[in-house]
């Protein structure tokens, strides 16, 4: 099959030995802060935190985005190589991948996913991307000659998928591990050949993947491959990126909250006032949890409020102004609280959902923020929706969990 069609390959995967697994498993790159990764390496020699944010070793004036840090991540990563912590496996192979969060279970496919097929739209995005996030990658990327983030993908509901996968989760894994965080994270290697042709053509017949989260890897790895193909590099290598599988029915996007730094001017009487022309008002004794979409929880001067959309505000027919987080952002954010670019205001900042409800009247009570906003979690197929109609959503408006671990297994781009 030739590059253009194919949408997924198997890999000669990059991974840590057994017995380094849960010492190299690392939380994704763009999770923590430099302070929080300095912090969470001590006593680490091996975490994959010295590839993946390499600035930690480096003093702490150093720059993130410097050509220093780039170069020790490079470093770092080939030390891990030839001190055999990581090892590649001798042929290309599939991998099944499986999240446990308490009772939540997921189990996807790691795979190399097509440049091509991003290009083209059948793997579908619903975010903008940063041009200086997109940079660093772009630079991570060159300087390992590796992708090590993997890209979280979805596809719709597949029968057949899950049952290749139940069959290769039915057998011994390759890694086994809980994380700090209590995640558990096993992987299993694929590597029969008749197993391996199955796969490929069972996803390979999927008309779409969607990106759910790492819309800046997998840019950074398209333009990587455009910058290749136009050096005339000889390996195709480039013309994939890491990527990990899941069905739609088995993700969980939980809330992503917004907090907001001050009134824009308005008393809290006056504040609440508006908010009622837009939306129906209730005092609430207790922390307010949306149920259901439409509905938002407002904690302000240490009190909880209900709010729930007035009928008539939501346009039916768009799939991103629908949206919950759209609808603050239009009715309240922008016309009362003056923010209007969330990507770029200082004034608002956002909280995944992990963090609890308490985290957001921790912000509020300390005097940092001046409101905070509990949202009902973004549905996948909202996600999907926007995706197959070419739209892109409010930025912050699906907050994954559990998150796929750094190091476990990588992606070498081989050399010509």
């Amino acid at each position: 099959m030739s590059l253009d069609h194919c949408l997924i390959r198997p890999f000669a995967g990059l991974r840590p030995r057994r017995t380094d697994a849960a010492a190299v498993a690392a939380p994704p790159y763009d999770v923590l802060s430099s302070a929080e990764a300095r912090q969470a390496v001590i006593g680490k020699p091996l975490s994959f935190l010295h590839v993946s944010r390499a600035e930690i070793d480096l003093p702490p004036e150093v720059d993130q985005y410097s050509p220093a840090v780039y170069a020790r991540s490079a470093e770092n990563f080939q030390r891990m190589i030839a001190d055999g912590v990581l090892c590649r496996d001798p042929h290309a192979c599939y991998y099944a991948y499986r999240l446990v969060m308490g009772e939540h279970v997921q189990t996807g496919l790691v795979a190399a996913a097509s440049v091509a097929a991003y290009d083209s739209h059948r793997i579908r995005r619903h975010e903008f991307t940063r041009p200086d996030k997109e940079d660093d990658r772009v630079r991570q990327i060159e300087a390992l000659n590796a992708q090590t983030g993997p890209v979280l993908l979805v596809h719709p509901d597949s029968v057949k998928a899950e049952q290749l996968l139940a069959l290769a989760t039915d057998s011994p894994p390759s890694i086994d591990l809980i994380a700090d965080d209590g995640i558990r994270h096993t992987l299993w290697t694929i590597h029969d050949p008749a197993s391996i042709a199955q796969i490929s053509a069972v996803f390979g017949a999927m008309p779409n993947l969607y990106i759910a989260d790492g819309h800046h890897r997998s840019a950074a790895a398209a333009r990587v491959a455009a910058t290749r193909r136009q050096q005339n590099h000889a390996a195709d290598s480039a013309e994939f990126f890491l990527s990990v599988i899941f069905p739609a029915s088995q993700m969980l996007i939980m809330d992503y909250n917004r907090v907001v730094r001050d009134l824009n001017g308005l008393t809290e009487e006056a504040f609440l006032a508006e908010v009622s022309k837009c939306y129906t008002v209730g005092a609430s004794t207790t922390p307010v949890k949306p149920e259901r979409r439409g509905v938002c929880g407002m904690y302000l001067g240490n009190r909880w409020y209900r709010l729930e959309i007035l009928s008539g505000q939501v346009p039916i027919s768009d799939p991103v102004r629908q949206l919950d987080v759209s609808v603050l952002a239009e009715q309240l954010l922008g016309p009362l609280l003056g923010i209007t670019d969330l990507r770029r205001d200082t004034r608002i900042d956002f909280v995944g959902g992990m963090r609890g409800l308490s985290e957001l009247e921790r912000r509020v009570n300390s005097g940092e923020m001046a409101v905070a906003f509990a949202m009902y979690p973004t549905q996948m197929a909202d996600l999907i929706a926007v995706a197959d109609t070419g739209q892109v959503m409010p930025p912050k408006s699906t907050w994954f969990e559990p998150k796929l671990a750094d190091g476990l297994v990588s992606y070498l781009l081989d050399p010509d």
